[in-house]
């Protein structure tokens, strides 16, 4: 099975395809605004959820003590936040579907 990625430029085209009484840079646009709402949600620590795609939300990270596999020296990794997505019950069933 071959999977082809899909970029931001290709949603913003299928976007304006699908409404052609939006112009494209309209679409580019609100595609835009949309992708840094979301970044600026998780940047303050807010969870983001969309009914029927999926949420999300931060997962924390402790420091921990890490290793070089190079050197395989000791190495203190700090905390982080690291983003984490949860698809929803609608967005599984139909990637299940189409699995199958």
């Amino acid at each position: 099975m071959t999977t082809e990625a899909l970029n931001k430029s290709d949603l913003i085209e299928r976007i304006a395809l699908k409404n052609p009484h939006l112009a494209e840079p309209l679409v580019e646009d609100a595609v835009k605004i949309m992708i840094d709402q979301m970044i600026e949600a998780l940047s303050n620590g807010d969870r983001i959820e969309i009914r029927g795609f999926g949420s999300f939300a931060l997962h924390h990270r402790e420091p921990r003590l890490g290793r070089n596999p190079k050197t395989g020296k000791a190495v203190d990794v700090a905390a982080k936040a690291v983003p984490h997505f949860k698809p929803g019950k609608a967005l599984r069933d139909a990637v299940n579907e189409s699995a199958e």
